[in-house]
């Protein structure tokens, strides 16, 4: 089954023109091709332009709301609009559901003209991998509409106030009644003169030409918890847009990625990297100093250490997100350093503990030697 057009814009079906344009150009900012690469998007953007194509026409709104897609979909759309003469079935359902759609009428004119929330707004914001780890104080720049300061959202200019409409008498409604052989239709659709607000602004406020907001371009420092990771939200209350008629604002959804760093990785709260030692070193034993993200740590590598043996510095890892007292682990990986060439003096040195060690020695008897040395560990 095709997807309901409201649903698809995420509008209530009383929505007026200005939320039918407001989640439309929300949604076509977040699924445009140009922007949004994931798989589907593309077909997502069609079937919102399709959406705000029908519905954003009074005509064929209406059309939609009595037919469904079939009523504005080529030839079908033509055979629907003369079933406006279905005449006694119309006047069944006006009858059935008379006092429901009076009741509703009421509610719908509330919602028209009373507050409404401001749009949310989304802010993709990216980090450097220590940023991740311990947080801090982060500016950032956001673009949204503020409540005018003139006329304080009314869209009105000072010393003036909206009047109610005449045409709908401040319902935000228009009624039309069709009278057929076989009684009467009434069919109610948005007021055009006000667009469903049930007001009418004569003298509009030349801060913000009527509209009652502003667009503006603000710098805001947010605070970013330590142990964030890719895809973590934060939602910054009353940042969004600003709501209409006194409406609150909505929010702003700042969403986190975390830039790659060229020696560490993350596994959940554990920190990964790697050192590399030489043949001699993992023979013997050795403490070296290894980074951390607090800095450099020293590290005993123990006598013996076997290739990609993985060692564990306890509490140098990741803050626990809401707990940043309690943090991961940095496991770092071994590579042992196996030299391809050696210095003279270095084979007749090696050559004799071959030989003390009963191992052959000749042509690729160095490799051989090294390796059983490490095999026999």
């Amino acid at each position: 089954m095709a997807r309901d057009f409201y649903e698809i814009l995420g509008v209530s079906r009383d929505a007026d023109k200005d939320e039918l344009k407001s989640a439309y150009r929300r949604l076509a900012r977040k699924y445009h091709p140009d922007v949004n690469k994931e798989p589907g998007a593309e077909e997502r953007f069609k079937e919102i332009n399709r959406a705000y194509e029908v519905l954003s026409e009074p005509e064929t709104r209406a059309r939609y709301d009595r037919f469904g897609e079939q009523g504005v979909s080529g030839a079908g759309a033509a055979g629907f609009q003369d079933m406006g003469d279905m005449g006694g079935f119309a006047d069944i359902f006006e009858s059935i559901f008379s006092g429901f759609a009076g009741g509703m009428g009421n509610q719908t004119q509330r919602r028209r003209s009373g507050p409404v929330r401001g749009d949310d707004l989304r802010l993709d914001l990216k980090l450097d991998f220590r940023e991740a780890v311990f947080g801090g104080e982060k500016e950032i720049r956001i673009s949204h509409l503020e409540t005018c300061e003139v006329c304080s959202g009314t869209g009105a200019k000072p010393g003036t106030r909206p009047r109610t409409c005449s045409t709908c008498s401040g319902s935000g409604q228009v009624r039309r009644v069709t009278r057929t052989p076989f009684g009467s239709f009434t069919q109610v659709s948005t007021c055009p003169t006000c667009n469903g607000t049930g007001m009418v602004i004569e003298d509009k406020c030349d801060a913000c030409d009527g509209k009652g907001a502003n667009q503006v371009t603000k710098k805001l420092k947010i605070t970013i918890p330590a142990g964030v990771d890719n895809g973590t939200r934060l939602r910054i209350s009353g940042e969004g847009d600003a709501g209409q008629r006194s409406g609150p604002a909505g929010d702003l959804y700042v969403y986190l990625f975390v830039n790659e760093d060229e020696e560490f990785h993350r596994d959940g709260i554990n920190i990964l990297s790697e050192i590399q030692v030489s043949y001699l070193q993992a023979i013997l034993g050795c403490r070296l100093e290894v980074n951390t993200v607090d800095g450099a740590v020293e590290m005993i590598i123990p006598p013996g250490t076997q290739p990609n043996t993985v060692m564990k510095l306890e509490n140098r890892g990741v803050p626990r997100l809401g707990n940043p007292v309690s943090r991961g682990d940095h496991m770092i990986t071994v590579s042992i350093d196996i030299p391809t060439k050696v210095t003279p003096e270095e084979r007749e040195l090696l050559e004799k503990l071959a030989k003390i060690k009963g191992d052959r020695t000749g042509k690729g008897g160095l490799e051989g030697f090294l390796g059983n040395f490490f095999q026999q560990r």
